[in-house]
């Protein structure tokens, strides 16, 4: 498949009394045509890629191709055929929102009209209405049409559904749904698993600037080696260093692949529920362990994560992000 998004050993440092790394020797290949989604908690380079690859960061080293082309060579060329929907978008409040998508579809040589725009994230009924008088789903889908605008072949966003309703969010997954049914690339960052799962592609976990595995949200969910995991979390009372001897105790259970401790819940990474809970549940009762709690559920892109760098998703870093 051709290539939309290349980065080559991508480095950003900050210099300082303390120089901090925040992308360190980034690989990253995003297809023409698919959804890609870039993960990781706060403080792991994510936000400091996306922002290199969109031209509003300049690397310390490395290189980077949108679009067979690269910045600092074709900057006109590629902003024409580029979306950004930033983390934070600030609009004129005491513009309508025809208004503002005018104005945007002013950027550049060919585009949507701005109805079109319009129609396609849902906010003909607020052609009239003031930016400031929209509701935070209302803007964040203005800012939406505003990357659509210029019909990009390459969109990007950043965290587009943090802070909105369920409703909203849904709302926006379609519109991401439909650009993509038109061979178009995105590039999405967010913190929500269900998200990433539901529109990627492909999927590149990022911590401490480097990308740590990528690939499918279902490969990466098999890598764990169960499909299904077992939450519980036991009483105070009973037992003698059980809680030191837990990985021991339960990974010989029938069909566990793996066990983690996370602040007083252990994980059970399995692959058949109704195998293992019986067994887990005899084993508990031999130790005299009594459970607080006990949920089952699939396994989800945030268990990778954990497994893999003992951190979860909105866990936050001293480093700036």
């Amino acid at each position: 498949m051709p290539v939309a998004i290349r980065c080559s050993n991508l480095v950003k440092r900050y210099e300082g009394k303390t120089p901090v790394d925040a992308v360190r020797g980034l690989d990253l290949a995003v297809e023409e045509g698919e959804c890609f989604g870039l993960l990781g908690p706060n403080g792991a380079g994510k936000t400091t890629t996306i922002e290199i690859i969109e031209g509003l960061l300049a690397p310390t080293s490395g290189d980077v191709e949108v679009l067979a082309m690269k910045w600092g060579r074709q900057d006109g060329e590629i902003r024409q055929r580029i979306g950004i929907s930033l983390q934070e978008t600030k609009l004129s409040e005491k513009l309508s929102v025809l208004e503002t998508l005018t104005l945007f579809r002013s950027f550049y040589r060919q585009g949507l009209t701005p109805n079109e725009a319009m129609r396609r994230v849902s906010l003909e009924e607020k052609a009239a209405a003031w930016v400031g008088k929209l509701s935070g789903g209302q803007k964040q889908r203005l800012a939406v049409a505003c990357a659509l605008v210029g019909d990009p072949d390459l969109l990007f966003l950043d965290e587009p559904t943090t802070g909105l309703d369920p409703q909203a969010r849904r709302q926006l997954w379609d519109i991401i749904r439909n650009f993509g049914k038109q061979g178009r690339t995105v590039m999405l960052t967010t913190h929500y698993m269900d998200e990433a799962e539901r529109l990627c592609d492909r999927v590149a976990i990022v911590d401490h600037g480097r990308v740590i595995t990528l690939g499918s949200p279902a490969e990466l969910i098999a890598s764990l080696g169960g499909e299904h995991i077992i939450d519980f979390s036991l009483t105070n009372g009973g037992g003698e260093g059980i809680p030191a001897l837990l990985p021991e105790v339960l990974a010989d259970l029938p069909g566990v692949q793996s066990v983690r401790s996370d602040d007083g819940q252990i994980s059970l990474a399995v692959a058949e529920v109704h195998v293992t809970l019986p067994a887990l549940l005899k084993r508990l009762k031999d130790k005299k362990r009594e459970l607080a709690s006990l949920t089952t559920r699939h396994a989800s892109l945030e268990d990778v994560f954990v497994t893999l760098t003992g951190r979860h998703l909105r866990d936050g870093d001293a480093q700036a992000s």
